[in-house]
């Protein structure tokens, strides 16, 4: 290409094979890349934009600003074809366990869980922490935000909490778990290096024990700050034990916020709105600030529980999760024929079925919509070069000086970059040509491996990232509202590891 005239060069291809009106130079293109991300972060989380449209937008515009063209329509069409079957299993991933609850399967979960930790929303958001925890050993991070969702946002919508507590909480502690070495991170660093995950692993523990400790810390203390927000509360009145309907009321604390009202996801969630006491939902105004759901319960006497089937509906969902875990069939398929045969079980009525399709069609459309959407940043991201380019800039610009800090500094790479980009790209991409100017400072492959895993409880909260589109859809949380309040907490507790690491001797801190 011709160094006086670097955007002269009309119909060009790129790596993928994509027609492009010009090839920008590699810093243009890096340039592009953390800019696309960081505008697309602050329009989301000031609530410029919705998130779907952001996706949309953003890439689009600077996908045209790195000269791609005519180009563009394909690269997206490309990626978004990549995402179809994400698309599909969220979405009937959501109805299915929508159906679940709409029929009271979790119902008495919910008795059981509300009589172990009261009606204390401390206690709740630690069980809530706890069993995300537990769930996440499986590596999977849409099983645990399926199961955590299904078991807990119906007992964070009777007592009046707020679901993004809970989204927070459960990303939180699925992205600290996501290093294990049955998990893709850590089999991809291993992969990538040559080496043995449990080589990684090992001497991690006792910063997987430290990001833990301070995982649990945190959302004690999410569950304190509830706790005050909507005060004492009358258990056995929301539970809807009493035999009779609980009247709509205010659930009212000393940092309780007036006016709160939900986006219903479903007609079986009964919303509390309102400053004071006897206002009804329907003539109060609603603070817009506030997060959807914060305020709202399910309904104990809904129309669509099936008490009779419970047993039927436990034996379904027991077997669509050993499906999953065995792996036999594509897991959208095991969701489609789950949902298909719920809904005709438990809803006799062509009507019937149809009321709960639609019942349960914002919450699909909203995650359907923003797994689709990214395929257009992540169309723009790799077809572009932008993601290419970042890696190997990065490589680039580090001095000589600061090599023998290079695993340190690639345990504080990993934060921002593996949010920006996949882990595909990061430990495939940049981690062995990081890990390869290293061994010149006498700092192993394997120490660079073990630095590289630290930023996973940032990772998984990325928009890039399926699994935590399903989580705040499951929830009914704004991804803006999540971001806002997971993310300086997820990089607390990935330098914490990493610090942890470095004084347990796991990553060296200088060679």
């Amino acid at each position: 290409m011709n160094a006086a005239a670097p955007f002269l060069l009309q119909a060009a291809e790129a790596d993928e094979g994509y027609a492009t009106a010009f090839v920008p130079p590699e810093w243009v293109l890096v340039a592009l890349g953390f800019t696309m991300v960081l505008v697309f972060m602050a329009l989301i989380m000031t609530r410029r934009l919705t998130p779907m449209v952001a996706l949309i937008l953003v890439p689009t515009a600077f996908g045209l600003f790195a000269g791609a063209g005519l180009g563009l329509g394909d690269m997206i069409i490309d990626a978004i074809g990549s995402m179809a079957p994400t698309a599909a299993l969220l979405m009937f991933a959501i109805m299915y366990f929508g159906i679940m609850i709409d029929v009271g399967l979790f119902d008495p979960l919910i008795r059981v869980i509300t009589r172990l930790l009261g009606d204390d929303p401390a206690k709740v958001v630690l069980g809530t922490a706890l069993l995300a925890g537990a769930v996440s050993l499986d590596g999977d991070g849409s099983t645990t935000f399926i199961i955590t969702t299904s078991a807990m946002l119906p007992i964070y919508l009777r007592l009046g909490m707020s679901p993004v507590v809970l989204t927070c909480v459960a990303g939180l502690m699925n992205g600290t778990l996501n290093i294990v070495p049955w998990g893709g991170p850590t089999v991809r660093a291993a992969t990538a290096l040559g080496l043995q995950p449990t080589d990684i692993f090992v001497p991690m523990l006792p910063s997987l024990a430290a990001g833990l400790v301070i995982a649990l810390t945190f959302a004690w203390f999410l569950g304190l700050s509830e706790r005050k927000r909507i005060g004492s509360i009358d258990g056995s009145r929301l539970s809807g034990d009493s035999g009779a309907p609980a009247a709509p009321r205010i659930l009212r604390g000393s940092g309780t916020k007036p006016g709160a009202r939900a986006t219903l996801r479903t007609g079986n969630i009964v919303t509390f709105a309102g400053g004071r006491a006897g206002v009804p939902a329907a003539t109060a105004v609603a603070d817009r600030e506030d997060t959807a759901m914060a305020d709202t319960m399910l309904d104990p006497n809904r129309a669509t529980l099936r008490p009779k089937l419970i047993w039927f509906n436990l034996a379904l969902t027991l077997a669509v999760m050993v499906l999953l875990v065995l792996d036999i069939f594509p897991l959208a398929y095991v969701f489609m024929v789950g949902a298909a045969i719920a809904l005709v079980v438990n809803f006799r009525k062509l009507k019937g079925q149809a009321d709960e399709i639609v019942a349960h069609a914002p919450s699909i459309v909203g995650v359907v919509s923003m797994v689709l959407a990214a395929g257009v940043l992540v169309g723009v991201l790799n077809g572009t070069g932008m993601v290419d380019a970042m890696a190997t800039w990065i490589t680039t610009v580090i001095p000589a000086s600061l090599g023998p800090f290079l695993a340190v500094i690639t345990g504080i790479l990993s934060i921002p970059f593996t949010f920006f980009m996949s882990n595909d790209a990061f430990y495939y991409g940049i981690l062995p040509v990081l890990a390869q100017s290293a061994e010149h400072f006498g700092i192993a492959p394997v120490e660079m491996a073990r630095a590289s895993i630290t930023g996973q409880p940032v990772h998984l909260q990325s928009p890039l990232v399926p699994a935590i589109l399903l989580l705040v859809s499951l929830a009914s949380v704004n991804l803006g509202d999540h971001h806002k309040k997971v993310l300086w907490r997820a990089c607390i507790v990935s330098l914490a590891m990493l610090a942890v690491g470095v004084l347990v001797g796991a990553i060296p801190l200088m060679a």
